[in-house]
């Protein structure tokens, strides 16, 4: 399956996510925050299919993150997560980086969805 990386700062949800996801199979590994998100990519040299990450974020959010990574990583799908309408207005600019913003409060269901659907458009440019 696919590995994807979580970035949130809300405990909570970052588990709620990762066990949502882990349910198709995929191996999560997740971070607190952008920067030590992008630390973990820089370490691995971006071998993940997928980052999902929280818009709304201390140190760095996740719009600066999906910027970094998209320059670092270009095969990196983004998915981007807000529970705010202004942070998803922000992330309208980002079209050309992240496959797509979900808002929150989504079901497991949603975001299993979500997860699948980016990753199937990734195994339709290859």
């Amino acid at each position: 399956m696919s590995r994807v990386l979580i970035a949130d700062d809300e405990d909570s949800m970052r588990t709620l996510v990762a066990r949502a996801i882990a349910m198709d199979g995929h191996e999560i590994v997740t971070a607190q925050d952008g920067a030590e998100a992008l630390d973990i990519l820089t370490r691995e040299d971006g071998a993940f299919d997928l980052l999902l990450t929280d818009i709304q974020m201390p140190i760095m959010d996740g719009i600066a993150l999906a910027l970094s990574a998209a320059r670092d990583f270009p095969d990196l799908i983004i998915l981007l997560m807000t529970g705010f309408a202004h942070q998803r207005e922000r992330a309208s600019n980002l079209q050309a980086i992240a496959h797509d913003v979900i808002t929150k409060p989504f079901s497991v269901a949603d975001i299993r969805t979500a997860v699948a659907d980016a990753l199937a458009s990734k195994a339709g440019k290859a």
